[in-house]
């Protein structure tokens, strides 16, 4: 059993890819021939699966996306990630240090987290150890994802801290029982991000890789 465990969520924590999947998004509805989904719209879905972000941008917008075009927004994002795709900066020193044990627990599909782990040289970080919300029941902000991850992991919840970039991610990980602390070093970052998260339940707020390690430190999660 792992003593502690500190779980990633992956788009906008472990790689800066938020802006390129609102790009792909925009992209993908324009080619249906829907117009006005744009970053403002697809902020709104930060931290949800992609079946719940269809009805969210719906609910925005009154765009109903055609069912048979859903392998249309991977086949977009893939492209835009392929070619731009970097890991959030400072991730890497940080990870390089990390010797506690750790896993992913992601709202993507595993085949888009384990692309952007690959192509940005992180896969090797993290193994087998992630998780993706298609295993599990609910979404975000259901707890379904962390307490899968822990249960996989060997972990007990309470044991266990989530870094999160998104509200919904941190009240799952509220719900879950477990620390959740605040990202906000993406590039899709805005004025009030990190009150946002502290709002939902986050201990705190952290702009680098660095405060980061200093909060898990603090917080009896990392050895000092």
């Amino acid at each position: 059993m792992a003593d502690r465990l500190i779980i990633f969520d992956c788009d906008g924590v472990l790689v800066d890819s938020e802006p390129l999947a609102a790009e792909a998004y925009e992209r993908v509805y324009r080619k249906h021939g829907m117009d006005g989904v744009g970053a403002d719209i697809i902020a709104q879905c930060i931290g949800m699966k992609q079946a719940d972000i269809l009805v969210r941008i719906q609910e925005l917008t009154g765009h109903r996306f055609p069912d048979h075009a859903h392998d249309d927004i991977w086949a977009e994002t893939k492209r835009l990630f392929t070619e731009k795709l970097v890991e959030t900066e400072g991730l890497r020193h940080f990870l390089d240090r990390l010797g506690t044990e750790r896993c992913v627990a992601s709202s993507s599909s595993i085949e888009r987290i384990n692309h952007s782990l690959e192509i940005t040289g992180l896969l090797a970080f993290f193994g087998d150890a992630i998780f993706s919300s298609s295993m599990v029941k609910r979404g975000k902000p259901a707890p379904d994802i962390f307490l899968y991850a822990a249960e996989r992991m060997g972990a007990d919840p309470s044991r266990c801290a989530v870094i999160e970039d998104s509200p919904l991610g941190v009240e799952g990980a509220v719900a879950a029982g477990m620390t959740a602390i605040g990202y906000t070093g993406g590039g899709h970052t805005y004025a009030g991000h990190g009150e946002k998260l502290m709002s939902r339940g986050a201990v705190v707020a952290c702009a680098t890789w660095n405060a980061v390690r200093d909060e898990l430190t603090a917080r009896g999660f990392l050895g000092r």
